[in-house]
This record gives C-alpha cells, structure tokens and sequence, in this order.
C-alpha cells in the first residue's frame, strides 16, 4: 500500500509538473491579442527604417517571430522603438512585453534589473571606428585621443576598462543617441566612435562614403547580444526562449520557409518534433501544435533572417562568423526541441 500511494504521488507531481501555468505577461498578450516589442532606433542589422519608414531587422524579425509562435500570425505585433537609455525601463514598466532590441546578457543584467535574457541571437564584439586618413592601424595608438560612446550601453564601461588596462589616456564624448553621435563622428568632434562591431559595420554602409573610414581589429569585449524579458513569469519567457531556439533548430535540420511545407512529411522524429507533426511540444508552451511552423512559414529559420540583415542579401554583407551553426564552425546551438 505504501509503495502504490508513493507511485501515486510520483504521477500526481509528474502530471502537475506537464501542465502548463500561464503567467501575467503570457495571459495580458493572449488577451489584447498581439505582442509589444521594444526595438532600439537606427541600428543598421538589427532596426532599422527602410526607404518606406517601415522599421525592419534582425530585432523586427524576432518580435515577428514570437507573435507567429504566440497567435500563428507573425503580423500580431506593434514595435516601441526606443533610446538605449530607455530599454530597460520600457520593460520593467510593462509597456513593452519583450525587448527584442540588440541587448547585451549580462550577470548584472540578469540579476540586478529585475530582467532575464532569453537566449543569444548574435555574438558580436566591441570595436572602434576612425578615419581612414588618420594612417592608425590599432586602438593602442589612440593615447589622449576623444572618443564618441553612447550612455548606458556595455560599450561605455568596457571602453574606460579597456583604456585602463592598457594604461592609455583618452576623453570620451557621451551622446545618448546613435545617430548623433555617428553625426559628432563624422564631423570630426570625436576622433574615434566606440560600439558593437556590427552595429559599427552598419553604420558605416551609411555614410557618405565609407571607404573613408576603418574599423580597427582590435576587440575590446565580448558582447552576447539577444532578447530580454521581465523575471518571473516562465511561461513568457519559455515562449520567447523556444522561438529563438526552433530557429535555430529549423536551420540546423535544414527547415527554411521555402521548404517547410514539404518538411512536414519528414520522417526524421526531430522534424516531426519541430513542426508539430508529432504533437505535444505546443501544448507544453501553452501553444498550438503549430507553433514553430508558423515562425518558419512566416519569418524563416535562423540563417534565413541573419542573411537578410545582415549578410549577403544585405548591405552590410557581413560573414557568419560565429554566428554560425555548430556544425559549420559558428556558435549558435539551439537547444533541442524534445
């Protein structure tokens, strides 16, 4: 008898634990019916406003994305585009549900803010940008130099750290928006302009012409760039996190929106697993069986939205790098979907 009571409590606690608990945040978007993304203004690659004054990029296709996963509908989404120095607060305030902005994970972010990160969606690195004409081929070679860095930002501390190890001298110009201080730079108010390696590429396809500037080699920091939510509500979160991880996983097993009709008559179980054909991944997110078939039918695998932004069908043109999968030498390793 005590053994069949300890089996029974066994199932009770393995069942409770399968059954999906929605949270405040989860609940409020299935109620208004479309997701709140926060996106951080003119960042070429992540968002960025086209020739139409549509806001689109890497960050745009991530909020399109968990809207596909959340409602099957990849255009149940509305975009607050923000100053960096307002991200945080949007999401802490709630009037945004996710910021999908190019954000740095971090310790002290993760658990100083009352925020968690969802998962990496870009490696990238902090660079420095000069003037072609100023003949310099390393960062080390700008002693006292001025350097133009935005307020808030990893990039402001890990430029000072920098500076500081290497026991060189420089004043930094802090201006809270990106486009302006790209403006400062150009107009020769700082000698140098400090940020995302990417963000500095983009940046760069801008100007009126860019052959006239240089992006140093020298990495300065590593910067794991992805999503963020708020803490405490896991049912948001998980949705958020598996969206960026089935796209991730869809690429992998060679999934992508041209194809993903077809893939549904897969007999690889992975597939199967990924695009609902064999059910039940959906229903423990609280999800249809649908879900990740929807992100890829509607926004594409991994690859299919970096190529878009930010590689060869793109103006920055910029290699994969170690935003590569695994399996071709890169870091993006999506967690399985079973």
């Amino acid at each position: 008898m005590k053994t069949l009571k300890l089996a029974a409590i066994g199932a009770a606690l393995l069942f409770s634990g399968a059954m999906v608990q929605a949270g405040p945040t989860f609940d409020a978007v299935k109620q208004k019916g479309f997701v709140q993304c926060g996106v951080t203004i003119g960042v070429p690659g992540f968002s960025n406003t086209d020739s139409k004054g549509v806001l689109t990029g890497m960050d745009v296709d991530m909020c399109k994305a968990i809207a596909a996963a959340m409602f099957n509908d990849a255009n149940a989404f509305k975009l607050t585009p923000l100053q960096i120095a307002q991200r945080f607060i949007a999401l802490q305030s709630g009037e945004i549900d996710v910021l999908t902005s190019n954000t740095t994970q971090t310790l002290a972010r993760d658990t100083t803010l009352g925020l968690v990160g969802v998962g990496i969606n870009f490696y990238d690195s902090q660079g420095v940008m000069v003037k072609k004409e100023l003949g310099i081929k390393g960062v080390k070679e700008l002693n006292g130099a001025t350097i133009c860095v935005n307020p808030g930002t990893t990039s402001e501390l890990n430029l000072a750290s920098w500076f500081r190890t290497n026991n060189i001298s420089f004043k930094s110009v802090v201006i809270e928006k990106i486009d302006e201080s790209v403006r400062a730079f150009v107009a020769g108010r700082c000698d140098a302009l400090t940020s995302d390696r990417s963000l500095l590429a983009g940046v760069r396809t801008t100007l009126e012409n860019p052959d006239a500037y240089v992006i140093l080699p020298d990495t300065l920091s590593k910067e794991p760039l992805g999503p963020m939510v708020r803490q405490g509500d896991n049912a948001w979160l998980n949705v958020a996190r598996w969206t960026l991880f089935a796209m991730i996983e869809a690429e992998e097993y060679g999934i992508t929106s041209k194809n993903v009709q077809e893939m549904l008559k897969s007999s690889d179980s992975n597939v199967q697993l990924i695009l609902g054909t064999t059910p039940g991944m959906g229903k423990n997110l609280g999800l249809s069986n649908e879900w990740a078939f929807s992100v890829v039918s509607q926004v594409g695998n991994y690859g299919e939205t970096f190529e878009r932004n930010f590689g060869a069908d793109s103006p920055l043109k910029l290699q994969r790098g170690l935003n590569a999968t695994w399996r071709n030498g890169g870091l993006m390793y999506g967690w399985p979907i079973r």
